[in-house]
């Protein structure tokens, strides 16, 4: 029987939004996949008195987030209000326009890309909140997974 993943060791986490009021919008930190053949990225929500008017990926040439284009990607959903609420909905697909949030509090997202399926020359990722006036708290981290080489200490992905 398998004992699973150590995280730690078998990804990559990146911690590309750290916990933040994303008030007039946010963009994360952009990250390279070049060394992983998939990633999960994991958006949570706190507090919001609206919902963000949208979340979308931009698949990038470089880790400065130049040359952002709009990609679609797997998104699954909890959003339930509720910190205890663990259960993500199924898998949906969402294209390059991205998808609005709920407006409710303590909810969370996992969006889902392969590799492979990037943009030829952009092999980076910055995950893109747009929001209005209203106060949202919020943070997001990248996994990546399927690593090339794994490890005690795998190489920076923000380079």
């Amino acid at each position: 029987m398998a004992k699973g993943i150590y995280v730690a060791q078998d990804c990559h986490v990146v911690n590309i939004l750290p916990p933040v009021d994303v008030t007039g919008g946010k963009t994360s930190q952009a990250f390279h996949v070049k060394d992983a053949g998939h990633v999960s990225i994991a958006l949570q929500i706190g507090v919001s008195a609206a919902a963000p008017t949208g979340v979308t990926l931009n698949a990038c040439t470089d880790n400065a987030g130049s040359n952002p284009t709009a990609i679609g990607f797997n998104l699954h959903k909890q959003e339930t209000a509720g910190a205890s609420n663990d259960v993500l909905g199924v898998r949906t697909p969402v294209t390059a326009a991205g998808f609005v949030p709920t407006a409710n509090d303590d909810v969370f997202y996992v969006l889902e890309v392969d590799a492979d399926t990037l943009p030829a020359g952009s092999p980076y990722l910055q995950l893109d909140i747009a929001n209005g006036a209203n106060s949202v708290i919020a943070s997001a981290i990248a996994i990546l997974s399927g690593l090339r080489q794994g490890g005690e200490s795998n190489p920076t992905a923000t380079s």
